[in-house]
């Protein structure tokens, strides 16, 4: 569901208005901040239908780009949670669901028989591995009419923003990315 529900966004003009009204409103403020908005919804959309084109959700995709990194043989279901942003019981239900798949399974650890890890299976790998190339070529698309400089330039603008909200202690579900 999308975050910003308006179909036309506010001129600036009604801005300037709204802000005789309203002291802090801050025009320019508003204005970047609602078309981050759209914009967010907008990448959220598209990427939201590929993964569905490829009968996927979004946190079982997650899921699975978290183990297919080079350097994790296995993760905790904890682990797996804390790095996804999900609680603990949600990600039990996507490992649930990835293991119906065939796509993850559990494994006891061998130190510690109260520790399970979780791993990708060989059809799971084979599963990520193709998603993969359209998924790039996905974002490549959505990132496609800004250049080179001006993608480096929304990223340092973008981290600018999160480290803001951080150190503001706003009710922000995720941290700052530092590239």
């Amino acid at each position: 569901m999308p975050l910003l529900m308006l179909k036309d966004l506010p001129q600036y003009e009604c801005l300037l208005e709204a802000a005789e009204r309203y002291p802090a409103l801050e025009p320019t403020a508003n204005e970047a901040f609602l078309h981050l908005l759209r914009t967010g919804d907008m990448v959220f959309g598209d990427i939201n239908h590929f993964l569905t084109s490829h009968n996927i959700s979004q946190g079982r995709f997650t899921v699975m780009l978290l183990l297919h990194r080079p350097w994790v043989d296995f993760i905790t279901p904890a682990s797996l949670a804390e790095e996804s942003g999900v609680t603990r019981a949600t990600m039990t239900g996507l490992i649930d669901t990835l293991e119906k798949d065939g796509m993850v399974v559990r494994q006891m650890d061998e130190n510690d028989r109260r520790a399970v890890h979780v791993r990708l299976t060989k059809q799971g790998h084979a599963r990520i591995e193709g998603m993969l190339p359209d998924y790039f070529e996905c974002v490549s698309r959505v990132m496609s009419p800004l250049s080179d400089r001006e993608r480096k330039d929304l990223v340092r603008l973008l981290q600018k923003l999160q480290e803001g909200l951080a150190s503001a202690n706003l009710k922000s579900s995720t941290q700052p990315i530092k590239a």
